[in-house]
């Protein structure tokens, strides 16, 4: 019988607990959650009448975690409804529910006697061949199910999600000896295609591979700063985005993670190894005083750092280690750092950074080396493979590069040589690995990536549904191409423009190279994908230009910058073949724009998408506007009475306050997406699931949409959205400036000086907003507006 999970139940409603049901409850599947039966009734219990029998006392925990759920932050449900998806319970009433699921996961206390218990208890009420998993962060699987029946322990696997479940990528699955091979390649696959993780195999070892690497990692950092006297703002000013780290880097990111926490998986690693080893995990006395002083991190709101108001504002302080007092917060700034900063590649500036003998570069040798190394000892001890270890870290810990990769950035033989030289002792297959004549872990050649493996290359094994636009043009599918964008053949008939730009800004060359790829699409291909593999799909449109222009009176220019883009959209809607786009993390403003008029989206989970050119001073001019005023008109069921009024509202309140989706599916509530686009959990496939939904469309005989004319609310609409405005302004919730804004989108939107009920083309909507756009464009608070964001990141509000 093949293997599904259509329900699963989750026990234990702490914060992981809770996390993991939320995540399951995001891809649709329904979850029991269960926790214990309080011990006694709370006084506010007692006053509404509860009793011991009652179910909200019962089961006051999961009751109370699902409330939790919808206050936290960063939120954990992708939208409030999913939690309509999550029941709950208690173990003393409720296990024999257990009977229904197809997935249990265990997420209590990490007491090995505990989880036994509880695994006592669920074989009695599970059904045969039901999946049951821990989600320990280091205790052993085996022991866990050292008791328990043969069918047990052929589906009982572990299952370490990272915290917080929903955001962070990594699910390390850990098998038994007694795991059916079977359900280790289905959990596998389950956890990439279902629960979009990035799931690495972990072998039964103390805090598995992830935590053991990066535990050390920190604990090497924190040893290594005690020694060599560096502060904890130095060490993170160069431990983060400068060496392909988190911006939290090293301490900042223990606060976020919370310093019990920590200690907790550094003393389970303690407690099980020995000698060199056990040293680096020994905790310096420091730590364990500010976790008696109640300084765990972010939680306790103090930790590492101390935010606290000055007279100058909001100032966060570090924590000097050697007094236990808060200090300003430091940085190290050297000439390598300076130089590091302008090299094009994180491989570049890591080398630039190890190599250099000042004060930056050494601590980070100090730090980087130990690291290489120790990962290079456990490599084979906790995983199959170093590709295991490389992605555990990059989706674990947020690492751009793993061990091994970084070990390729800075030359293995010339590192190597550096640290024997230094009196390290370097494992000996590293030795054999650089005396055959090898300097690279990984190679590749015509788009396929291989990895040293026992004195061979293998090729990287990856998920079908992982496409590398690197890779693809590494093999030569690279079409054209300018400074803002490339066109690649992505097989089977599908093209894709990336976007190579600063930030991927919509700018001219993206417009140019759009123009062209439309052209070459409607030639030789069955359609195409608009998407690329930056940090964000578009920001929006290049701010920079367009204040320049403004700035420069060159409104002319502005002018056929403006129709040039919204004319390029219109291509994008009429194409005669489909363009899909594959949206993910920041796809705002103009990133907006280029994927409304396309036949279908294709989004990841994790989008964040609006119109937010308000916050500018301006409003969307690409055709915005219209797009997501058409939308919202299509949504509406055939036949209904048309409440034009309601729906132009509605849009003018979701451009007019810059609304931005926090998920792909509140994007659908918003209005951007439409129940015929798709949404990918997995951020690996969304461009495969895009290039398919290309295929889909093309197969199916694709027509582009009818030009039809568009009703509006005319000047009545128009006086209705002006007294909403007025009205925030008479408030004090808005400024002068806002209402100027606010109003020129309600003439857009409204259709200008016509009557009520007038049919209008899109291109007299475009032309609304076109001047609309430039007449913004043209005033000095807007200008200020746009400088402000540029040089501080931020809005201002004028």
């Amino acid at each position: 019988m093949a293997i599904t999970i259509q329900k699963a139940a989750v026990l234990g409603s702490g914060v992981m607990g809770a996390g993991i049901a939320a995540h399951l409850a995001n891809v649709g599947i329904p979850t029991l959650l269960l926790d214990m039966v309080p011990r006694e009734l709370s006084e506010a219990e007692k006053a509404k009448g509860i009793t011991e029998d009652s179910p909200q006392f019962r089961n006051r925990l999961t009751i109370q975690a699902k409330e939790r759920m919808l206050k936290q932050k960063p939120a954990p449900l992708a939208v409030k409804e999913n939690l309509d998806l999550i029941s709950v319970g208690n173990f003393t009433d409720d296990l024999s529910k257990l009977n229904d699921v197809d997935w249990i996961i265990e997420v209590v206390v990490e007491r090995l006697d505990v989880k036994r218990q509880i695994f006592e208890q669920v074989e009695q009420f599970r059904k045969k061949g039901s999946i049951i998993s821990s989600n320990t962060s280091g205790i052993s699987i085996h022991a866990m199910a050292a008791d328990r029946s043969d069918d047990f322990k052929e589906h009982f696997l572990g299952t370490h999600f990272f915290n917080p479940p929903r955001y962070l990528k990594l699910l390390e699955i850990i098998p038994t000896k007694d795991t059916s091979p079977e359900i280790v390649s289905f959990m596998k696959e389950f956890g990439e295609n279902i629960l979009g993780k990035g799931v690495v195999v972990a072998k039964d070892t103390p805090n598995f591979i992830a935590n053991r690497i990066g535990t050390y990692g920190l604990m090497v950092t924190v040893q290594e700063m005690m020694k060599q006297g560096y502060s904890v703002g130095e060490i993170d000013s160069v431990t983060g985005p400068l060496i392909g780290r988190p911006k939290s880097a090293t301490f900042r990111t223990l606060d976020v993670v919370g310093l019990d926490t920590f200690l907790h998986v550094a003393r389970n690693v303690y407690d099980q190894v020995e000698g060199k080893e056990k040293e680096v995990f020994d905790v310096p006395p420091f730590l364990n005083e500010m976790v008696e002083k109640g300084w765990m991190g972010s939680k306790s709101g103090q930790g590492f750092y101390l935010k606290q108001k000055s007279k100058q504002g909001a100032e966060i302080l570090e924590l000097d280690p050697s007094t236990l007092e808060y200090k300003p917060r430091q940085k190290l700034k050297t000439a390598t750092t300076e130089q590091a900063k302008q090299l094009k590649t994180t491989e570049q500036k890591v080398k630039a950074l190890l190599y250099s003998k000042d004060r930056a570069g050494e601590m980070l040798w100090s730090i980087v080396k130990p690291v290489l190394i120790y990962s290079a000892e456990k490599a084979y001890e906790i995983a199959d493979d170093i590709v295991a270890i490389d992605n555990a870290m990059k989706w674990g810990f947020g690492w751009e590069h793993g061990p091994f990769e970084i070990w390729d950035a800075i030359g293995v033989k010339e590192s190597v040589k550096r640290m024997t030289d230094e009196g390290e002792t370097v494992p000996s297959w590293i030795h054999e690995f650089v005396e055959s004549g090898n300097n690279s872990f990984y190679q590749t050649e015509q788009g396929e990536v291989s990895f040293y493996h026992n004195g061979d290359y293998r090729r990287v094994k990856e998920n079908k549904k992982t496409i590398h636009l690197s890779l693809l043009k590494n093999k030569g599918n690279l079409i054209t191409k300018n400074n803002g964008a490339s066109l690649i053949d992505m097989g089977d008939g599908v093209a894709c423009l990336e976007f190579t730009s600063p930030n991927n800004a919509m700018g001219p060359d993206i417009i140019m190279m759009l123009h062209k790829a439309l052209e070459e699409v409607e030639r030789n291909y069955e359609g195409l994908v608009i998407g690329n593999q930056g940090k964000n799909f578009c920001v929006g449109a290049n701010l920079m230009l367009i204040l320049m222009e403004a700035q420069d009176d060159n409104f002319y220019e502005l002018d056929m910058m403006v129709r040039q883009f919204q004319n390029t959209m219109g291509m994008v809607r009429y194409s005669k073949k489909p363009v899909v786009t594959a949206n993910f993390g920041m796809s705002l403003g103009g990133g907006v724009e280029v994927s409304l008029p396309a036949a279908e989206m294709q989004m990841s989970s994790e989008t964040y998408m609006g119109l937010v050119e308000v916050g500018v001073g301006l409003i969307p001019g690409g055709g915005g506007n219209k797009e997501l005023l058409l939308r919202q008109v299509e949504r509406l069921p055939k036949g209904a009475k048309l409440d034009l009024q309601g729906v132009v509202n509605q849009v003018f309140e979701t451009i007019a306050m810059a609304k931005v989706s926090t998920s792909a599916q509140e994007a659908e509530k918003l209005g951007f997406l439409r129940p015929q686009d798709g949404i990918s959990v997995n951020s690996d496939h969304l461009l495969y699931d895009a290039k398919q939904r290309v295929l889909s469309l093309a197969k199916q005989g694709y027509q582009p949409p009818k030009r039809k004319k568009i009703p509006v609310v005319g000047e009545a609409g128009y006086a209705t959205l002006s007294l909403g405005a007025e009205t925030m302004r008479f408030g004090g919730y808005v400024s002068e400036h806002d209402l100027k804004i606010a109003k020129k989108l309600a003439f857009v939107l409204s259709g200008g000086r016509v009557p009520e009920g007038t049919l209008v083309d899109e291109q007299y909507l475009l032309d609304l907003e076109r001047e609309a756009f430039l007449s913004l464009a043209g005033e000095p608070k807007s200008q200020a507006r746009m400088q402000y964001m540029l040089t501080k990141g931020k809005p201002l509000r004028n």
